[in-house]
This record gives C-alpha cells, sequence and structure tokens, in this order.
C-alpha cells in the first residue's frame, strides 16, 4: 500500500471513529433492544400514534447501526484489498489497485454525508420536518416553481425511504400552486431540511410564454419542528377564528361533497393554516392544529434567533434569497450562501439535493 492511500485510511478511521463516538454505539444498541421488545408488545397498536413512532424510531436506529457496522466493515477490507493487490503484481494487481482506490474514494465521500449528522446539535434537529412552499413573486411561473420544489422535497424523502403527509396544497388558478405544507416523517428531518428554508428564485424560458421569454420566478421555503407534548405551545381558542369549506382538488374539482376542510386563523399573529388531506371535519381540525402549533413554534425561535443575531450583529437572514435553479441561457443550481453549485438542474428538481443539504448544515455551523 502505497504511503498516500495508508494516510487516508489511517484519517478515515480516525473520522469514523469520532461519528462512533458521537453516536454511543452501546446506548444505540441498548435503544434498539428496548424499542424492539415494545414493538414486539401485543397491545401496541391499540395506540396507532404511539405505535408508528416505535415502528419509526426502531428502523431509523437500526439503519444507522447497520450504516456504521457497514462502514467500519468497508474499512477493514480496504488494507486487505491493497494487500491483495500487492501479491497479485501485473496487470491484476494494477486493476486490483484501482478497485480500491475507487472504493475508498466512495468511503471517504460515504463517511462526510454521514459526520454531517453529528453535526445536528440543535434543541429541535432531531424532530420531524414540516414544510410549507409559497409561490412568491412570478405569477403563474411562481405557481409552477413552487409545485416542482414540492415535488423535489418529496422525491428526496421518497429517496431516503421517508414517509410524507400533505396536510393542504392550494392550486392556483391556471396551473402549479400558491401554497402548500407537507410533513416529513424521519428523525431529524427537521435538522436536516431546516437549511432549506429560504426563497429559491428560478430563471427559465417561461413555458407559460407565448414569445417564449426568459422568466425569473421566486417561491418561499419555511420549515418547521413537528410539535411535541412537552413544547407547551398554548392556544387560546378565543383567539382563533375557524373556518369549514369543501375541499378541492386541481381545477375545482371536489374531493368530497361536505364541508370537512378546515381553515384556522390565529388572530394574534395572522398566521393561518388549513387541512384538507382527511375526510372528517374533526381530524382535520386536529392536523391544522398540529401545523398551527409547529408555526407558532418556529416563530418563537425565528424571534429569539432575531434577537441572537442582533446581539451578534452578523447581519444574515434566513429570509433572503439562498438557491438560484438556471434552466437558461445555461444549467446550473447554486446555494448562494455555501457557493455549492451542480450543473444537472433536472436531478436536482428529481429530488437529487443531499449535496446542497450537507454544504448548508456545514455552512450553518461555521456562522454559529
Amino acid at each position: 500500500m502505497n504511503p498516500d492511500a495508508a494516510a487516508d485510511l489511517k484519517e478515515l478511521s480516525a473520522t469514523l471513529e469520532s461519528i462512533e463516538a458521537v453516536t454511543d454505539l452501546p446506548a444505540l444498541r441498548v435503544e434498539i433492544a428496548d424499542l424492539s421488545d415494545q414493538a414486539g408488545q401485543p397491545g401496541l397498536w391499540n395506540d396507532t400514534e404511539a405505535a408508528q413512532k416505535v415502528t419509526s424510531r426502531l428502523a431509523y436506529a437500526q439503519g444507522d447501526l447497520r450504516r456504521l457496522e457497514e462502514f467500519r466493515r468497508r474499512l477493514e477490507d480496504l488494507p486487505v484489498l491493497y494487500e491483495l493487490a500487492t501479491e497479485s503484481g501485473g496487470a491484476e494487481g494494477d486493476q486490483v489497485a484501482a478497485d480500491a482506490d475507487a472504493e475508498r474514494a466512495k468511503l471517504r465521500e460515504d463517511i462526510a454525508s454521514l459526520e454531517v449528522r453529528t453535526l445536528l446539535s440543535g434543541e429541535y434537529d432531531p424532530r420531524e420536518a414540516l414544510v410549507t412552499i409559497r409561490a412568491e413573486a412570478g405569477g403563474i411561473d411562481a405557481a409552477d416553481f413552487a409545485e416542482m420544489l414540492q415535488r423535489m422535497y418529496l422525491r428526496w424523502a421518497e429517496r431516503h425511504g421517508y414517509g410524507t403527509d400533505i396536510y393542504e396544497t392550494h392550486y392556483a388558478e391556471e396551473a402549479g400552486i400558491k401554497t402548500t405544507t407537507f410533513a416529513v416523517h424521519a428523525p431529524f428531518a427537521y435538522g436536516t431540511l431546516s437549511v432549506e428554508q429560504g426563497t429559491h428564485r428560478l430563471v427559465r424560458i417561461s413555458p407559460f410564454d407565448n414569445q417564449g421569454r426568459r422568466q425569473t420566478s421566486f417561491a418561499g421555503v419555511e420549515v418547521a419542528p413537528v410539535v411535541e407534548s412537552t413544547d407547551h405551545v398554548e392556544i387560546d381558542e378565543k383567539e382563533l377564528r375557524v373556518d369549514v369549506y369543501r375541499s378541492s382538488g386541481p381545477g375545482g374539482q371536489g374531493v368530497n361533497t361536505t364541508d370537512s376542510a378546515v381553515r384556522l386563523t390565529h388572530i394574534p399573529t395572522g398566521i393561518v393554516v388549513s387541512c384538507q388531506n382527511e375526510r372528517s371535519q374533526i381530524q382535520n381540525k386536529a392536523s391544522a392544529m398540529l401545523v398551527l402549533q409547529a408555526k407558532l413554534l418556529a416563530r418563537r425561535r425565528q424571534e429569539e434567533r432575531a434577537l441572537m443575531d442582533a446581539l451578534k450583529d452578523t447581519g444574515s437572514s434566513w429570509g433572503n434569497q439562498m438557491r438560484s435553479y438556471v434552466l437558461h441561457p445555461y444549467q446550473m443550481v447554486k446555494d448562494l450562501r455555501t457557493e455549492f453549485e451542480v450543473g444537472n438542474p433536472g436531478a436536482v428538481l428529481d429530488g437529487e439535493i443531499d449535496g446542497f443539504i450537507e454544504a448548508g448544515i456545514r455552512w450553518r455551523r461555521n456562522q454559529s
């Protein structure tokens, strides 16, 4: 094995040891055993919500352990591959060495991605996430862009095997959506996706312009942590206006024939949320209350963060434009905070955003 490869393997081993220490493998194994015991209890599914939390957390913890054990095994296999390359010699040895180099490069990339998780240490980072996307300036193109972003995040969640629930979607008249709110059900979804918050910008030849002119449009992304029972987000019913209406889909087609959709307006803050994905008005109101609580919690955190930013005089703002998607006159997606960019917007809009998320998490850590 050449000295550079040996040094790289030593560094990778140290990084993996650090991740294993932060993860606390003995505690993780104990947690998996405890969750497995809970999952095996006969009455588990008497409480569907609690059962889903147990099984979701168990699957996630098992995935973490399996991933770490796999990385350690791959790391331990590499010296054997390099030794085999030396023993084989000739063309065969060169090929084995090339395979070992490729595996080492891939392992370095995988470990770096996993290392990002250790940077998620905020109070609410382990929570599931509520994502709201709004069409902003740009008319019909902005509405279309908002729908493209919704698909991007849902595809990202699907690629990772994360469950999602769309709570409400308000469709624009011609195409696209005015606003949508959906949940991403995975531990650390909030910490991971919170770096996506801000204004996204799209530049392209508008498919809605008869003259084929270039159009710039904007959509806003808001990410909030899912509220848990320990958060104590008090909402006085007297401060709420509750409206019920008939659910509808694209083109005004009825989803059902009863007034089951619910819109909540929190009068003191002006926050408005709605839910129409359930058949029951009671279920929709309960879901809308969860979304409202999450938004109030996020608002409280933003106010606290704004105060800290003012004290630190950082001048940073999460509401500023943070990413550009350029489809014309060239192809590029670029994060304006981290400078991370790729030349394949199609892949990004199909959910391949891990590079942007990882760069954003590292950038945020450096700002603190």
